[in-house]
């Protein structure tokens, strides 16, 4: 893929979950303020209405004194009767006339006011209590036949009219009321269980504290725990009714937020939730394409590198062929001895890449059969060093052995575990820019033989060392490698110890050299 259009891709792509992101976000905050402002609107509507139920209970309280003492009085100050007669006829065949009143019985009662016999302001006036009677009569004649006289009936009919009465009641009742004490006229309790009633009826459960002003001074009315709070406070004027308002009933919800927060948890939790699951997943898919994309580049690299590795050997077994085909060669033998010697070497070399390539595939499909024997690990070793003891010479190196371990039997597969060790005695080697110096320790640690192989060349950093086990893996500077190979090596030599249930691991610094550290198990 073109790395402009890749890189576009992952650009929208990070675009896209970025505004799901801020989608979610922008949900969850509205969601919360809409419920917060309903939270806030139901609260003063449940306040509003509690002062309504205190301020009609307490009118219906005082009613009821004042409408016993009328039913306790004989004589009124005033009596006011009003009627209204008509009449109907509704059939004059049938000889019946209809005649019906409607009357209102007004009368006036005084008192002295019940609200409080300290308050001396309000026992000097006099309350005028006002009681209605309602009286409706019919009255129906029917004539007689000649000779006899009419007949009448009449039906008479008593209620009182408790609402008209009410309101008549609650006009003189302002005017005492606003004369009396806050907590003369309610108690705590009766505001606690009217809020309760309303906060009930709307199904919001929280725990709140109240407080009663008078011109922004807390009276003696509130509850033990009220405390002012200017964000959490909600106020309604508290006796609307009253001629003179200047009472503020005040309340605090401490469990707002939690309330508020509560009605969106569960969505806002399964939002999130969600969206945690979309990043992992973006951050997974951009993991595996990143990893997929640098695998691609690492197996270019490996073929180019393997295309140069057999390139060298082709060029050299067709030198060498051009060669044997010279006449003066031909006559030679120590030149015809060589140039063969040379193209078998070649072959050599090219078999073992091809070699090395096919363990690695089968090793992946875990085709290999490593059958494991008894096997003393330093006659492994010393059969390893054998194999790259040649270049070493050739180098004017060194590998000398300090084998100190007592015990040196292991359960593994020879043929693999001289591989292991030739495999990176010949990193040691490729990796010396200068002489090879190269030494190889072996020790007991409990049931463990340790092998150190230690060499005194390049070395790598940190970030080198959790990669050269990675398949392909090559460290290299810039586009140019220094040293060739495949990138196959310590894989594969991971890979059989693996199957081996032995560890290995290297410490390094650039320039210092390094050192392998294999632990293998011993049998007992």
């Amino acid at each position: 893929m073109n790395k402009k259009l890749f890189a576009l891709l992952i650009s929208l792509m990070t675009l896209s979950l970025l505004g799901i992101i801020f989608v979610q976000g922008y949900w969850i905050v509205s969601s919360y303020q809409t419920k917060e402002d309903q939270f806030d609107f139901e609260v003063e509507q449940a306040l509003r209405e509690a002062e309504n139920r205190i301020q009609l209970g307490e009118l219906e309280d005082y009613y009821n004194v004042y409408s016993g003492l009328i039913d306790s009085t004989e004589a009124p100050s005033n009596v006011t009767f009003s009627e209204l007669i008509y009449r109907n006829i509704s059939d004059e065949d049938a000889n019946e006339i209809y005649i019906f009143s409607d009357g209102i019985l007004e009368q006036d009662y005084k008192f002295a006011p019940t609200y409080s016999e300290s308050d001396n302001e309000a026992n000097t006036d006099t309350v005028n209590i006002k009681k209605f009677t309602n009286t409706k009569k019919s009255l129906k004649i029917s004539k007689g036949v000649e000779g006899s006289s009419p007949t009448t009936t009449t039906t008479e009919t008593f209620s009182r009219l408790k609402d008209y009465q009410l309101k008549q009641f609650e006009e003189v009742f302002q005017k005492i009321s606003a004369k009396t004490p806050i907590h003369k006229r309610i108690s705590e309790e009766k505001i606690r269980t009217a809020i309760q009633a309303e906060l009930d009826e709307r199904d919001i459960k929280s725990k709140f504290e109240f407080a009663i002003y008078s011109n922004n001074l807390i009276t003696k009315i509130k509850s033990d725990k009220f405390k002012l709070d200017n964000k959490e406070t909600y106020s309604v004027p508290f006796f609307l009714n009253d001629t003179d308002t200047k009472y503020t009933l005040s309340a605090i919800f401490s469990e707002r937020q939690k309330l508020v927060l509560s009605t969106i948890l569960g969505m806002a939790l399964l939002s999130l939730v969600f969206t945690a699951i979309i990043m992992l997943t973006f951050y997974s898919a951009l993991s595996q394409i990143f990893k997929q994309r640098q695998i691609a580049e690492i197996k270019t690299d490996f073929i180019n590198n393997m295309t140069h590795e057999f390139k060298t050997p082709i060029a050299t077994i067709n030198l060498a062929l051009d060669a044997l085909k010279n006449p003066k060669v031909k006559d030679k033998p120590e030149f015809l001895e060589r140039y063969l010697g040379m193209i078998r070497e070649e072959n050599k070399r090219m078999h073992s890449q091809v070699e090395n390539v096919l363990r690695i595939s089968k090793l992946d499909k875990n085709e290999l059969n490593l059958t494991k024997d008894r096997l003393e690990l330093h006659e492994v070793i010393e059969d390893s060093i054998t194999h790259v003891s040649l270049m070493v010479e050739d180098r004017g190196g060194y590998i000398k052995t300090h084998l100190g371990a007592l015990k040196s039997e292991v359960l593994a597969n020879e043929s693999h575990l001289t591989n292991v060790i030739v495999n990176l005695l010949d990193n040691a080697i490729k990796y010396s820019e200068d002489i090879p110096k190269i030494d190889v320790y072996t020790e007991n640690v409990r049931n463990n033989i340790i092998l150190k192989i230690r060499d005194q060349g390049m070395g790598m950093n940190k970030q080198v060392q959790k990669k050269i086990f990675d398949k392909f893996y090559r460290e290299h500077t810039g586009d140019i490698h220094n040293v060739k190979g495949h990138g196959l090596g310590l894989s594969y030599v991971k890979r059989v110890l693996d199957d081996h249930d032995a560890q290995i691991s290297v410490e390094s610094d650039k320039g210092k050299g390094s050192t392998f550290i294999i632990k293998l198990h011993l049998i007992q």
